[in-house]
């Protein structure tokens, strides 16, 4: 505690002494300039994201100033100017040799130090947040901490004893919501706007397991936490959405992914602005900005979860749509907080909490259930109905234990019957050609479901998926010697597809839900 401590005050001093006094202020922001328009519109680099991440050696308005006075002269190089005026402080892409002696789980363990970065250097003008403890990054060209999948990642570290990186990575998040109010996506200014799905509740629980009195040392950060997600729900009328939060007919309210900002996505700008150059006017260009960012905010982008009835990326309407599985994490930070609040002695907030808890659950129950398919969907609430697909987010109510046992054997049924495929558990059933929807899986969910059928005594079932989740795993592994962010399950001949990027490699969720389904599967052969 004492060395977290002391950490976080040497952090918090070289934060505030970045720039010398010879240094000018900088005055714009490298997104707002025509360099970097240019730039990411000129396809110089393959992916858009690596522009972002290069760190400029002087002032942006400096640089910017000195493009636009070179730009049209003869002999311009644009390449030659970027290399001039940014380099390159990432560790991008895992170098080393496949080890013949290890078999997968010895490789992923070996694995951790590759992904692990120690506390940040603050460099002057770069898109680094800056954390003062260690953490492990996912892999490929993600070099920087991401919400949800550290969650993940984080039960494999405990699996592998690596329970001190696991307690830094969540004093880390612990260290934004202090300094930011919130958990950005990934600690990249240009992901300011927008959080991910809320897991540090279920990290502060995991690492809780020890001792339950680390949820009271956590609890400010969980509640300040809880209050982002919920800005502005008491001040609405009826279907009055404004943020996160959307104000239901019936009293309830739910919440939805959203993202603050209208403009393309810096990290993937080619991409957005080139997909809305057939709209008819800024207006609906800024909307499907905000409903692709908004998707980039649930961790599925992209998926046709997120599509309106004309199908396609440019029918994406993420901020009309209630998500099952974020509604079933706030309803898990309400009873964190509930039980929280009861540990430090304060029962009339934990009472209050239950309330909203139990609120929720109802909730989830009348939104998302549909009585037809035997299955949760998410709730479309512009139009006032379900969304017209079932996705694998359909089972998370059954790994925080809100389903009945009868709602829990339906959801079993079709999860065995349409999503289960020779590799795994597929994400959606649409063949759209995102790398979210099928022929696609990904750990994560593996790792949802599987608990959750768990935790209604489905344990053939459970073991099934892990059997062919783990077997699918191992080889790729065999033929390639990595661990991917994402697999096909339908055909094992073949490696996923589809989305903004290539296929990563590295990957931190994806080690950490195989080493935690090793464990499972071993205990499970245990008599008991």
């Amino acid at each position: 505690m004492k060395k977290l401590l002391l950490g976080a005050v040497i952090f918090l001093f070289l934060l505030g002494c970045k720039d010398t006094p010879s240094e000018p202020t900088q005055s714009v922001s490298l997104y707002e300039t025509q360099l970097f328009k240019d730039v990411q519109l000129s396809s110089i680099f393959e992916d858009s994201k690596t522009f972002v991440d290069l760190v400029p050696k002087r002032d942006v308005s400096l640089i910017e100033a000195e493009y636009l006075e070179q730009k049209d002269k003869e002999g311009f190089s644009l390449n030659d100017f970027v290399l001039e005026n940014f380099e390159d402080k990432s560790m991008r892409g895992l170098q080393f040799e496949l080890d013949t002696t290890q078999n997968m789980y010895e490789h992923i363990s070996h694995m951790w130090d590759k992904l692990k970065r120690e506390p940040d250097s603050v460099f002057a003008h770069a898109s680094r947040i800056a954390l003062p403890y260690d953490y492990i990054v996912p892999g490929g060209r993600f070099q920087e901490i991401y919400y949800w999948d550290s969650y993940f990642t984080m039960e494999g570290l405990l699996v592998d004893g690596q329970d001190e990186v696991a307690e830094s990575m969540v004093a880390n998040f612990a260290f934004l919501i202090d300094s930011l109010g919130f958990i950005p996506n990934g600690t990249r200014d240009y992901y300011n706007t927008r959080s991910q799905p809320p897991y540090f509740a279920l990290m502060v629980d995991a690492i809780a397991r020890k001792d339950e009195k680390v949820l009271v040392k956590y609890l400010p950060q969980i509640e300040k936490e809880y209050n982002y997600w919920m800005e502005g729900a008491k001040d609405l009328g009826e279907l009055q959405p404004a943020k996160r939060v959307v104000n239901l007919s019936d009293g309830n309210t739910l919440n939805r992914y959203w993202d603050s900002g209208n403009t393309p996505r810096p990290e993937s700008y080619k991409e957005d602005y080139l997909l809305a150059q057939n709209l008819p006017n800024d207006s609906l260009k800024q909307l499907l900005y905000k409903n692709l960012r908004s998707a980039a905010a649930s961790g599925w982008d992209f998926s046709s979860r997120w599509f309106g009835e004309e199908r396609g990326l440019a029918s994406t309407e993420t901020i009309s749509i209630l998500p099952v599985d974020l509604n079933c994490l706030l309803y898990f930070m309400e009873e964190t907080l509930a039980k929280a609040h009861s540990l430090a002695g304060n029962m009339d907030q934990s009472n209050d909490y239950k309330g909203l808890a139990a609120q929720r659950k109802k909730a989830i129950q009348t939104y998302f259930w549909n009585e037809n398919a035997g299955y949760y969907q998410d709730f479309n609430f512009e139009k006032g109905r379900m969304t017209l697909e079932p996705t694998l987010a359909g089972a998370t109510p059954l790994f925080f234990g809100l389903a009945s046992e009868e709602q829990a054997e339906n959801v079993k049924d079709v999860i065995m019957s349409v999503f289960l495929k020779d590799g795994g558990l597929v994400t959606t059933l649409d063949h759209s050609g995102q790398q979210w929807d099928a022929p696609n899986g990904w750990a994560p969910l593996q790792w949802l479901a599987v608990n959750g059928l768990l935790n209604y005594g489905y344990t053939a079932e459970a073991k099934e998926i892990m059997t062919r989740w783990l077997t699918l795993n191992e080889k790729v592994y065999a033929n390639t010697g990595k661990m991917m962010e994402k697999y096909n399950v339908e055909d094992l001949t073949l490696l996923s597809g589809g989305g903004e990027y290539p296929t990563q490699d590295g990957f931190g969720w994806t080690n950490g839900v195989a080493l935690g389904f090793k464990q499972l599967l071993e205990r499970l052969k245990q008599p008991d």
